[in-house]
């Protein structure tokens, strides 16, 4: 099917069909959204220091912290995109790569 755009400001609500259906309000923190990675974060505790440099960094939310330390990294979350490894000053992160 091709869409014709050029009459798009006068589209009314059912003129086309539905292309995808959000029905509830709902975040990331529901779903496993860390299958499709193919490095993962590996955290070295005995180099960390603690800083939450990766932490503020992480665009998922998935460098789990307690009493303003890292204790894990969220594995069902984490997309694998290297940002803690390469924002951490202390080379605490390593990115490996994804074994199935």
């Amino acid at each position: 099917m091709s869409w014709d755009f050029k009459d798009i400001k006068n589209w009314k609500t059912g003129d086309h069909p539905i292309g995808s259906i959000i029905p509830e309000p709902a975040t990331a923190e529901q779903y496993r959204t860390g299958g499709w990675r193919s490095e993962k974060p590996i955290w070295h505790e005995d180099k960390c220091t603690h800083c939450m440099i990766c932490w503020t960094f992480c665009p998922d939310s998935s460098i789990m912290v307690d009493d303003q330390k890292m204790y894990d990294i969220d594995y069902d979350h984490c997309k694998g995109c290297g940002i803690c490894a390469t924002e951490c000053p202390k080379d605490a992160i390593d990115m490996e790569p994804e074994e199935k």
